[in-house]
């Protein structure tokens, strides 16, 4: 799909989205199709406003009647295809907006609700809810939500993502991610999905964390935070730096006595192939700096300055740290 000429006017752009959506929507876009939609998407700041937009109109059309979206979608063909029921739910969605504040309203309280998010290597992206709370995604992170009446469900099947969550102590929030599930009215904290565990850091508020087994659970506050294990098992609360924790947000990768073992996992997330550290000894290597996001090359460059270390070029193309020889 040839999307070079999306800018040049409103039209053109709401077309690529309105093709975009549907194609999103039956599951068919390939890898590289995949990567093509996304670059697209950060293309212009239209075209996500676009995308956005008719996101929240399939939403408000699964508010409608169901006979009045039979109404809606009543079309002259035998066999209507994906793009006529993409206009079907727009044209039910638009007509919900329009029909006045009853439907919007329910939508704005986010019943029904459904939508998913993801970003690439390198994307920093930040969603606006409409319940009024918002979520700040890493890169290479993917998030599905689900809002209903009684619960506001998020699951963050990959990667990282701050939350700033608006208080509604009638509905809970419910941050779903790996072993580990987060439970909060009205807070902000920060989750990272990894292989082995989930790490949950709260920065104001109060959170209830909670593992395989649901009657054991910690209570979190602002400062504290706590991991999840692959198995269930929920670590004690202890005193975290959320500053440090959360410097992805402004672009920095923050290390405070960090081992070199986690410096090369962090390090990792934000580069092609991994990091590798060559050995468990020198894994165990502390490092305290500041680098960018965006340039862990420049990471590569200066640790071999600042530890007796040297970097290594793989056969896949990856980087490893090896002793100094």
């Amino acid at each position: 799909m040839d999307t070079r000429d999306c800018t040049c006017g409103s039209a053109n752009v709401r077309d690529a989205a309105a093709t975009w959506f549907t194609r999103v929507q039956a599951q068919t876009l390939g890898a590289c199709e995949q990567a093509e939609f996304e670059a697209w998407r950060t293309q212009h700041a239209s075209h996500e406003a676009e995308y956005q937009w008719l996101a929240s109109l399939w939403s408000a059309a699964d508010l409608l009647p169901r006979a009045r979206m039979r109404a809606l979608c009543e079309v002259p063909v035998a066999k209507p295809t994906r793009l006529s029921l993409l206009a079907c739910g727009l044209a039910a969605g638009i007509v919900a907006v329009a029909a006045g504040a009853g439907v919007w309203m329910q939508l704005q309280s986010s019943a029904g609700y459904h939508a998913e998010f993801a970003t690439v290597l390198g994307e920093h992206r930040t969603l606006d809810l409409p319940d009024g709370s918002s979520i700040e995604l890493n890169g290479r992170s993917r998030v599905r939500v689900s809002f209903a009446r009684e619960q506001r469900n998020v699951e963050l099947e990959q990667g990282e993502a701050m939350f700033s969550v608006a208080h509604d102590p009638e509905r809970p929030f419910v941050v779903q991610a790996g072993a580990g599930r987060v439970t909060v009215t009205g807070t902000r904290f920060d989750v990272l999905r990894e292989a082995e565990q989930t790490r949950v850091a709260v920065e104001s508020g109060h959170v209830r964390v909670q593992g395989g087994n649901p009657d054991a659970q910690v209570n979190l506050t602002a400062g504290l935070g706590t991991v999840v294990d692959a198995r269930g098992h929920v670590a004690a609360a202890q005193a975290v730096n959320t500053g440090a924790l959360t410097a992805w947000r402004k672009g920095q990768l923050v290390f405070e006595d960090a081992s070199l073992g986690e410096v090369a996992a962090e390090v990792s997330r934000y580069r092609d192939k991994p990091l590798h550290v060559s050995t468990p000894a020198l894994a165990q290597m502390r490092l305290s700096s500041v680098f960018k996001t965006d340039d862990t090359d420049a990471l590569l460059e200066a640790l071999p300055q600042i530890l007796p270390v040297a970097i290594k070029t793989r056969a896949d193309g990856s980087q490893e740290i090896i002793a100094r020889k």
